[in-house]
């Protein structure tokens, strides 16, 4: 019976690991928004003078034979494709688009400060505060644990954001360990 309770519990744990996963990963699934500097690959089907790998330039845009430049910046790359089916169906009727993020150049995040490995990270998914940290190699013995900020940029205006590390290393606070946007900077007193 005990044997039987064991492999209960366990299933149990497993059930509900399950489901903090799933409920976890859910705030990544949104689907990827291209940004400028990321590199995508746009192709028309059988149009082999057709495909071309292009850097999204600051202003948002990129330039594709025959459409001339279309604003990509903000939009999923199903957006992309259907806008660049519509525009190039004047010239190719039954154009298949496909648009592929080849390179993702735009999620950038510098970390400054009293951190080992100070410097700008370029990664592949939204990373919390706290992995930010973790990629700078930790804070320093004479960092000021309790006055971390994010420094955070909307066009024309700045944000502050407080950290307070000492609160999560001791598992309080949890909220403020947010989700780091793009071009922020974790600055370490």
């Amino acid at each position: 019976m005990r044997k039987s309770e064991g492999c209960l519990k366990f299933f149990f744990l497993i059930f509900i690991g399950c489901g903090l996963f799933l409920t976890c990963s859910k705030s990544y699934a949104q689907d990827y928004l291209i940004a400028p500097a990321d590199v995508i690959e746009i192709s028309i089907w059988g149009e082999k003078d057709l495909m071309r790998q292009v850097v999204v330039r600051p202003d948002g845009k990129i330039s594709f034979p025959l459409i001339g430049d279309i604003v990509v910046a903000g939009k999923t790359t199903t957006q992309v494709r259907k806008e660049v089916e519509t525009k190039i169906h004047e010239y190719i009727p039954d154009a298949i688009a496909s648009v592929i993020v080849v390179q993702l150049g735009s999620l950038q995040y510098y970390v400054v400060g009293k951190v080992n490995k100070p410097g700008v990270f370029n990664v592949s998914k939204p990373i919390t505060v706290l992995q930010a940290l973790a990629l700078a190699g930790g804070l320093t013995t004479f960092a000021d644990e309790k006055h971390i900020f994010i420094i955070r940029y909307y066009g024309n205006k700045t944000q502050k954001l407080s950290f307070n590390y000492k609160e999560i290393k001791k598992g309080e606070n949890l909220k403020q360990n947010i989700l780091l946007k793009r071009g922020d900077v974790v600055l370490v007193p």
